[in-house]
């Protein structure tokens, strides 16, 4: 059947506005482009730019015709050559009203990349961190300078401290190089140097050290398969100084910064513009990730550095009981003993306590169960509050005949058994 002539010139019209639009072959150029110019290793560059162009031509992202998938093609086609490649896409401003800022590598965040600051139990604090904040030195009322020096003077008295990079996909070198200054003696020769094209070098080292460095407060820090970049030059940098243990998981492997680039139809690139080179190593991370000293699943390793912190405090002070206690505790929690607990079940005073399935509970009136953890066959640390601790005491014939309701300061309360 022909068409009629009002819907033909219909279909000109609109074959005729679809022809201005750049299709994906004309997307890919656009980003070899980019590399080519940009990203440094102009050899590298040159290679995989003529790479793309060849398999555009070839047709091979033609059916990519959404934006998306084709950003997200390119991407996965990009990444094994650097990890910090990435292509996105986001919808085209179509009025003035709007424009939207250009993506950022690095997303504003709440807190300034300081997620909580938290001191655990037996002298040990954690700095969860999501970003590295980015700051200009010489402005030390910058909000993200004020930011970290707030959580790391909440951690001051520490006996050890942790730094969670689990979640932290980069940031800045400007605070990679302050963190470190901040563990470390001054003017130490262990940071890493960023090569660009055209001999170009920019140190991480910060040209100003922190005031008040803690070169001996045992340090850990917590990695994952999502610890990226700029996280991942801190826990090299630290790693191979010797002034932190790591524990978690192998990072991304996302060692070479960049930029993002804008290109038409709401397309854009990040493109690495330098490679660091480390001075204690020679080398980088980039492909092959940050490996951990201890090496367990990303989830457990904050309870890992727990005990990895407690074990070197009561090692250096054997007289830290509250260190010691909370150890206790851990095992106690990771090790669950078996025990017929039944015989303990029962009201002393104004406390029951209760069984649990296979644990123990203490219950008194409104106020949430507490679980307790066996240390010894009379002997229970309090998951909650690992500065307490529940003793039964039994009489000449072994029937338990009192609990005792010890503080790691000496307190004691005795509750008779009723019944």
């Amino acid at each position: 059947m022909s068409a009629t002539p009002r819907l033909l010139g219909l279909a000109l019209a609109l074959a005729s506005a679809l022809s201005v639009h750049a299709g994906p072959r004309d997307h890919v150029n656009d980003v070899a482009d980019a590399i080519e110019q940009v990203y440094f290793d102009e050899t590298v560059a040159t290679r995989v730019a003529g790479e793309l162009r060849d398999e555009a031509a070839a047709g091979r992202f033609d059916a990519l015709v959404e934006p998306g998938e084709l950003a997200a093609a390119l991407s996965a086609r990009l990444e094994p050559i650097d990890a910090h490649f990435d292509v996105g896409w986001q919808a085209p401003a179509t009025s003035d009203a709007d424009a939207r800022p250009a993506p950022s590598p690095v997303p504003p965040t709440l807190g300034h990349g300081v997620q909580r600051v938290e001191w655990l139990s037996g002298g040990v604090a954690l700095i969860d961190l999501r970003m590295l904040a980015a700051f200009q030195y010489g402005e030390p009322s910058e909000p993200a300078r004020e930011a970290i020096e707030a959580a790391l003077r909440l951690t001051e008295g520490a006996r050890a401290l942790i730094i969670d990079l689990r979640y932290t996909p980069g940031g800045s070198p400007a605070m990679v190089g302050y963190l470190t200054s901040a563990f470390t003696a001054p003017g130490s020769n262990i940071f890493n140097t960023f090569h660009g094209r055209g001999g170009r070098t920019l140190s991480e080292a910060p040209p100003e050290w922190h005031p008040s460095p803690r070169t001996q407060l045992p340090l850990y820090l917590l990695t994952s398969g999502r610890t990226g970049s700029a996280a991942e030059a801190l826990a090299y940098t630290l790693k191979h100084a010797g002034r932190a243990t790591l524990i978690g998981e192998r990072t991304i492997g996302a060692a070479n910064p960049g930029d993002r680039i804008p290109l038409d139809d709401g397309f854009s690139v990040f493109v690495s513009v330098a490679t660091p080179i480390n001075t204690v190593t020679g080398g980088n991370w980039e492909g092959d990730g940050v490996e951990p000293d201890v090496a367990v699943d990303a989830v457990a390793a904050l309870q890992a550095a727990q005990r990895h912190a407690l074990d070197a405090i009561v090692a250096a002070a054997p007289d830290a009981t509250d260190a010691a206690w909370a150890l206790a505790a851990l095992r106690a929690a990771d090790t669950p003993r078996e025990f017929d607990g039944r015989e303990l079940v029962g009201r002393y005073g104004e406390l029951e306590v209760a069984a649990d399935g296979d644990r123990l509970q203490l219950r008194q009136g409104r106020r949430p169960a507490l679980q307790l953890l066996a240390i010894d066959r009379d002997l229970f640390a309090v998951a909650a509050d690992p500065a307490r601790r529940i003793a039964f005491t039994r009489n000449a014939d072994g029937h338990v005949e009192a609990l005792e309701s010890r503080r790691v300061d000496g307190r004691l309360v005795r509750y008779r058994r009723e019944g």
